[in-house]
């Protein structure tokens, strides 16, 4: 009895097929371990499409350039940090917990063993007008969010509390990226208490609207133990 045919081998170097989504998925996994490991301008497409595991034709139908892909990442990253922002601010009326939580996203954005957060943060091509320009934004979107909060509880005017929100927003992303360089030289949860209560005692100061909110400020602790309020 003869052999039976052998089955068609698939063609050597050919690229699995997968949905437009699933494909950019992907290429921008695989462009942001590139990006963050090398920088912007170290970091080749040859290597992201070999990474990914495609041909450059593909990579180039998903993406016209390098700068393209990068402001994708950029896109995706500094959409994370604001919505993460706007869902703390968004998840309680607690005004201590409100900066907590706040503060906290930046931290977790930091805290991503990706190295993501680089890109937004850190970025090697500030030079660009465009990524100058969407990192930038991110800072803004964080900053007016946390205005408004700011201005609806405390009926400050919209040039104090966007101030105010500036300051905060500077603070908690200073104190992420100090804690992240040194290793964390103390605990997250302690590096956020920390910057939390720095940024509390300040706002505490400015008198409350009667809105519901709680308008307690944040209790500290005294040597022998008891309880005090603060300012």
């Amino acid at each position: 009895m003869s052999a039976e045919p052998a089955a068609p081998q698939p063609r050597s170097g050919k690229t699995a097929r997968l949905p437009r989504t699933a494909r950019r998925f992907q290429l921008l996994g695989a462009a942001r371990e590139v990006f963050v490991a090398q920088g912007y301008h170290a970091a080749a497409m040859d290597e992201i499409a070999e990474r990914a595991g495609v041909s450059k034709p593909v990579l180039y139908q998903h993406f016209p350039g390098k700068l393209e892909l990068y402001l994708a990442l950029l896109d995706e990253q500094a959409h994370a940090l604001v919505s993460s922002v706007q869902r703390a601010l968004a998840s309680t009326t607690d005004n201590h917990t409100r900066i907590a939580r706040s503060i906290a996203a930046y931290f977790d954005f930091v805290d991503d063993p990706s190295g993501a957060y680089q890109l937004v943060l850190e970025s090697d091509l500030r030079s660009e007008p465009a990524v100058r320009k969407r990192v930038e934004n991110s800072f803004t979107e964080c900053a007016n969010a946390i205005a408004d909060v700011i201005a609806a509880d405390t009926g400050v005017g919209p040039a104090e509390a966007e101030l105010l929100s500036i300051g905060l927003v500077g603070l908690a992303e200073t104190g992420a990226r100090w804690w992240l360089v040194t290793g964390g030289a103390v605990s997250k949860e302690q590096a956020v208490a920390t910057m939390v209560e720095l940024a509390w005692r300040g706002l505490a100061g400015y008198p409350r609207r009667t809105t519901g909110t709680d308008p307690t400020p944040a209790r500290e602790t005294t040597g022998d133990g008891d309880a005090s309020s603060g300012p």
